[in-house]
């Protein structure tokens, strides 16, 4: 019999995508504000897999990854996109995002997004957001899934979710030895 048990605390991961790079500054402000001090900030990354947000926020679009110090509970990704959703329509220009938030968590064994969206593959978490499993970690790396977009499998985002993966381990050191 399997026996309910408390979810491991999760490292809050968010996306930013967005076309004025001189935005980021004012975007990571409004992120640090919500949910608290910045771990680990990744360098750009180019985002030219598809055009399917171009047409709503030019091009060419750039990523970057933010990683949160604080741990979260993995039930709290649901109100963490709401409010990633609020920012975007606040950012917003003329009715178009001038920036896409994507938040996730990280864990040893795996990386999720949320999203609005659902799929096959995606699993309703409440409040109309449904979580994406996106890679697993296997084998010393970050695996790619069917369904990973291709800018998450990428060498440069396994590489720095790697890392991150790395400071959650060391975080989750800390906090066993607080006990």
């Amino acid at each position: 019999m399997s026996l309910p048990q408390d979810a491991q605390p999760a490292k809050l991961v968010i996306s930013l995508l967005m076309n004025d790079k001189a935005a980021l500054l004012e975007v990571t402000h409004e992120m640090m504000s919500t949910f608290g001090a910045i771990d680990m900030i990744s360098g750009w990354m180019d985002f030219d897999y598809t055009d399917y947000y171009a047409a709503e926020m030019g091009s060419p679009l750039h990523r970057r990854m933010l990683v949160f110090k604080t741990l979260i509970a993995q039930d709290a990704l649901p109100q963490i996109k709401l409010r990633t959703n609020a920012l975007e329509d606040r950012l917003a220009e003329d009715g178009r995002r001038s920036v896409n938030i994507d938040p996730g968590y990280l864990l040893m064994e795996r990386f999720v997004l949320a999203t609005g969206k659902n799929y096959a593959h995606r699993i309703y978490i409440g409040s109309g957001i449904f979580a994406d499993l996106t890679l697993i970690f296997k084998q010393g790396d970050f695996q790619t899934l069917p369904w990973t977009y291709p800018d998450y499998g990428d060498a440069p985002m396994r590489s720095f979710l790697k890392h991150a993966r790395r400071k959650y381990a060391a975080d989750l050191r800390l906090r066993h030895g607080e006990r």
